[in-house]
């Protein structure tokens, strides 16, 4: 399936312009072609799932829940196959926006809103075919592998943001960075930190049974958060030991 960026931002004219006490930002507008792709992405995932799989499509840390609502409209309306989609925010007000556009995007797929923080287990379904957060700042990307191996997803689509203090390891990164000598300059003590947090994402999936690619999924003039984890569980021993040694060696210097 293919979905333009024109096509994108028209629903997204529809949804949130077009609904009371909201407005679309410039910066959502611009969120259009980043969209499209991972709604390629979105597509081709559950054109992979089997039809003896249920077919539940979690948007995790959905802010206004573009990726949800969009998923169930284009893409799950047109697999002809029975779906549901669950979206998890934490902000009510964020949550309320998304229920008044669900009733203005008039949805085959049910599509449900759960006002929870993505660490909350409770607020997730188990064994989701799906899962696809985008933009998730901060801890929300950890918290959202942990609860996606927790809840034995099949696929893991994850686009993280930002990289702050309150993600667990990135004071063993600074350590590192301090015991190598890395130059103090900002700009690359961030990148070698943001680094290191991923490689740590990657290795964490590659453990619990994940094959994980990484990949650019747009340019970085959309974006500078264009990394997309595309992570599919397959339960490899090989694999997951290996990703278990390698977690080891990676922050062996900073213990």
């Amino acid at each position: 399936m293919n979905f333009s960026a024109a096509e994108v931002g028209r629903w997204l004219d529809r949804l949130y312009i077009g609904t009371v006490g909201a407005t679309l930002r410039d910066e959502d507008r611009r969120k259009a072609a980043e969209l499209a792709a991972l709604l390629e992405e979105i597509a081709r995932a559950v054109g992979r799932t089997g039809k003896a799989h249920d077919l539940t499509v979690v948007d995790a840390a959905s802010g206004k829940s573009y990726v949800g609502l969009l998923t169930a409209k284009l893409v799950l309306e047109a697999s002809g196959r029975p779906a549901k989609v669950v979206c998890i925010e934490r902000d009510p007000a964020l949550v309320a926006l998304t229920e008044r556009a669900v009733v203005e995007l008039t949805s085959a797929v049910p599509i449900t809103c759960h006002c929870a923080d993505v660490s909350d287990f409770a607020a997730w379904p188990r064994m989701p075919a799906l899962v696809v957060a985008l933009h998730a700042c901060g801890p929300a990307s950890d918290h959202i592998i942990e609860q996606s191996i927790a809840t034995a997803a099949r696929t893991l689509l994850l686009a993280p943001c930002c990289v702050g203090a309150g993600v667990m390891r990135v004071s063993d990164a600074e350590q590192l960075a301090q015991d190598m000598g890395l130059p103090r300059a900002a700009p690359i003590r961030r990148r070698f930190v943001h680094t290191l947090i991923e490689a740590d994402r990657l290795l964490t999936l590659e453990a619990a049974g994940y094959q994980t690619d990484v990949v650019e999924f747009v340019a970085p003039t959309i974006t500078p958060y264009n990394t997309l984890f595309r992570a599919h569980r397959v339960r490899e021993p090989i694999r997951m030991a290996r990703a278990r040694a390698d977690l080891v060696r990676l922050w062996r210097r900073a213990v």
